[in-house]
């Protein structure tokens, strides 16, 4: 009997392996095709939203390894387009993530980057960026600074909502 391959799902399991592998043992936990900002534990997801180049470094295994650009350690042997993408999508990522931080510590509503997977953000990057561009994460009303945030346009709003980076780091390290 022929035994059937769906390459599809062999193809993902491929590259569950060369991006999350990594992370399986820098972080000592379980991810997947599914993982999405939410399922990051409080201790990853800290260290991710920090900037710097432990955290570069770990988005470089996860996106160079999803992408099949080898490890992290030979990222400035990339050429410049390949160099260029996995920045873009680094940048992308740690934003996503810091939002999922603030989300957390409630000071966020909602944003968009938190219904793909890291795996969807790193190779459907191009349209998800685009979607997450045009609906910006959404302000919690209790923050002391809404009214200006209403007032602001889409791509200010993120601007805005950067800009609270540290101090949101600094409260969510007192959670950890």
């Amino acid at each position: 009997m022929t035994k059937i391959v769906d390459l599809h799902n062999y193809r993902l399991r491929v590259m569950e392996k060369r991006g999350f592998g990594p992370w399986q043992k820098r972080f000592s936990e379980s991810y997947d095709s599914r993982t999405r900002p939410s399922d990051l534990s409080d201790k990853t997801l800290y260290y991710l939203s920090q900037p710097g180049e432990n955290s570069s470094t770990a988005y470089y295994e996860l996106i160079m390894g999803i992408l099949d650009l080898g490890q992290a350690a030979g990222f400035h042997y990339l050429d410049n387009r390949d160099q260029m993408r996995v920045v873009d999508i680094h940048l992308f990522l740690a934003d996503q993530l810091r939002f999922e931080m603030m989300r957390r510590l409630n000071w966020l509503m909602s944003f968009p980057g938190s219904k793909y997977s890291l795996l969807e953000m790193v190779t459907e990057f191009d349209a998800i960026k685009i979607n997450c561009r045009q609906n910006p994460p959404d302000l919690a009303r209790s923050n002391p600074n809404y009214s200006e945030y209403t007032h602001l346009t889409d791509g200010d709003k993120e601007v805005f909502i950067r800009r609270l980076l540290q101090e949101a780091l600094d409260q969510f390290k007192e959670r950890i």
